[in-house]
């Protein structure tokens, strides 16, 4: 099949989802009007009436907020309606259809370089690191949501505390059409793009799409470019490193298992027989060279090539699977927030410890140090904070908490750390809040967040996990045969094979310690390229194969981008 035919099926696949998509959401809309509860501006900015404000007084007026009334419990999931719930049900299915096309798209990286080495058979590696995908998953789900919450926080305040249920389904379809069409394309086609880069794109495109909408008075671009500059930079250097650490990894190995000539002496000096040094050599020349065809590695290279993808599967697991966990939070918080917005486990005696902590900081400003737009900050972000404290003393359980006020406290949170954020920039409080105080405030926010918002359910993680692991074990060969015989001009030797899987596996672990997605492709990818340069030089590399992989990771963010941007434009419209 050439490559027109494949172009042509490709877009009559993507013609007919995206028909499919829009006539299931145009049937079901009304049912999504129903439930929408409209934002108004108040809701999204604060909340003070500067109108009700004493030009002689410092101290604002609240305004109480108008609430959602207060429905009987409607038939579906969650009193949704069954129409919203269809919604709802289908968009988990998507979501979690995304992180299977994620496993058998990401993690063929971790098994190329085993199954090219004749390390493990296919069958066994895919099942293999299909297991570990699974583990890393649920590792990471216990050990904290740094990288899942990395991608929340993406969007804007705004979009988060939306409570229009058509709002958030139009934000959820886009993403996830957007992410799905581009991955399954650039697998189609054999591209080892990344599937952190494409939701990222999408995620953006969300944000980007909100900047034309009439609700975004400010005018401005609706994305949290703080978060999306770490990120960015995040994904942008890890290829590097996994390339530069190869070739340095590759320059030691050579060092240390230098050529038979020269350590023959060497190995005479010290007493070894004619046969042992036959057979050093032997093991010394082979990690270097391509293996022949049904050729098996030697017992102590197999063990460090299969120990090399179990690490991989493992890490992708715990980076990539956290992805797919806070994508799935985005749908359950902005479809059902009133049963997901919260953490009935969460500690909220420490919550309000901490709480004081913030109020006490922040209260040293004054108005007279203030602008008029801090000013406005201030008082909204007291308020805030105010009531989410009396929220929280009022109901120390959160599992016996009302469900109507439990998107109210997650919004109070979101809306207090975000003008204290922007407070804490100002040129006017520097001598008054010291940078230790305000570093303070800074993680002492982020560690209510960690306890009250930033969480997933167990059956979140499970899903994910198996959506994940399942995916490794399907349609992996496209990626593998691209990765194994591709990006050089040789065959994969041993020593290519496990350095670049201990640079990506230990590039990946630390990008996760450190609560930073990157992508298992492309720093896999960038490891082969950078041993096969190690070996032969720059005309080792395959030219064709590492410019198509270029231009997927270049192409990658702004198209997912602009796709995601229009399509949320377009469902916001729909509904």
């Amino acid at each position: 099949m050439n490559i027109t035919s494949k172009i042509k099926i490709f877009s009559t696949f993507q013609g007919l989802v995206f028909c499919f998509m829009i006539a299931l959401l145009q049937l079901l809309s009304p049912a999504v009007y129903a439930q929408n509860t409209p934002l108004t501006k108040e809701d999204s900015i604060g909340i003070v009436d500067s109108t009700t404000t004493s030009a002689n007084s410092t101290t604002p007026v609240v305004v109480a907020l108008p609430q959602p009334p207060i429905a009987e419990e409607a038939d579906g999931l969650y009193g949704l309606g069954w129409g919203v719930s269809a919604l709802l049900v289908l968009s988990l299915l998507i979501a979690f259809a995304f992180e299977f096309i994620n496993g058998f798209h990401d993690t063929a990286n971790a098994v190329a370089t085993v199954i090219y080495t004749n390390a493990l058979k296919p069958q066994t590696a895919v099942v293999w690191s299909g297991f570990c995908n699974f583990l890393g998953v649920l590792w990471g789900s216990m050990g904290g949501l740094a990288v899942a919450m990395s991608i929340v926080y993406l969007l804007p305040v705004e979009l988060l505390i939306d409570q229009n249920i058509g709002h958030s389904l139009a934000m959820v379809y886009a993403m996830l059409f957007s992410a799905i069409v581009w991955n399954l394309g650039t697998w189609y086609f054999g591209l080892p793009a990344s599937s952190s880069h494409t939701l990222i794109g999408s995620i953006l495109g969300i944000g980007l799409g909100y900047s034309f909408l009439p609700e975004n008075v400010t005018g401005q671009t609706a994305v949290n470019w703080t978060k999306a500059t770490d990120i960015g930079l995040s994904l942008l250097f890890s290829p590097f490193f996994g390339f530069m650490m190869t070739i340095l990894l590759m320059l030691v190995l050579r060092f240390i298992y230098r050529t038979p000539k020269k350590r023959r002496k060497e190995m005479m000096e010290r007493g070894m027989t004619a046969e042992q040094i036959e057979a050093e050599n032997m093991q010394s020349v082979n990690i270097f060279k391509s293996p022949k065809e049904g050729q098996t590695p030697p017992f102590w290279t197999k063990i460090t090539l299969w120990t090399t993808c179990t690490l991989v599967s493992f890490f992708h697991g715990n980076n990539d699977g956290q992805k797919g966990i806070g994508l799935v939070m985005l749908i359950l918080v902005g479809v059902a927030p009133t049963y997901f917005a919260l953490n009935e486990g969460a500690d909220t005696a420490k919550d309000l410890k901490y709480i004081s902590e913030i109020q006490a900081v922040m209260s040293k400003m004054t108005p007279p140090q203030l602008g008029e737009k801090e000013r406005a900050l201030y008082d909204k972000m007291t308020i805030n904070l105010a009531d989410l404290s009396a929220k929280l003393q009022a109901n120390p359980n959160i599992a016996t908490l009302p469900r109507n006020e439990r998107n109210s406290i997650r919004k109070n949170l979101l809306l207090a750390e975000s003008n204290a954020k922007k407070l804490l920039k100002s040129e006017n409080i520097k001598g008054v809040i010291t940078k230790v105080e305000s570093e303070k405030v800074t993680k002492t926010f982020k560690s209510v967040k960690g306890d009250l918002v930033d969480y997933a359910p167990w059956w979140v993680a499970i899903c994910i996990s198996l959506a994940l692991g399942i995916g490794t074990m399907v349609g992996w060969k496209r990626i593998v045969v691209t990765i194994g015989e591709k990006i050089g001009k040789e065959h994969l030797s041993y020593a290519q094979g496990a350095s670049a899987e201990l640079v990506a596996a230990t590039t990946i672990g630390l990008a996760s310690s450190f609560g930073l997605p990157v992508s298992t492709t492309h720093v896999l990818s960038s490891g082969i390229a950078g041993s096969m340069v190690a070996s032969k030089g720059v005309k080792n590399l395959n030219k064709g194969t590492a410019r198509n992989i270029l231009l997927a990771w270049v192409l990658t963010l702004p198209v997912t981008m602009a796709m995601s941007a229009m399509l949320f434009i377009l469902f916001r419209y729909m509904f």
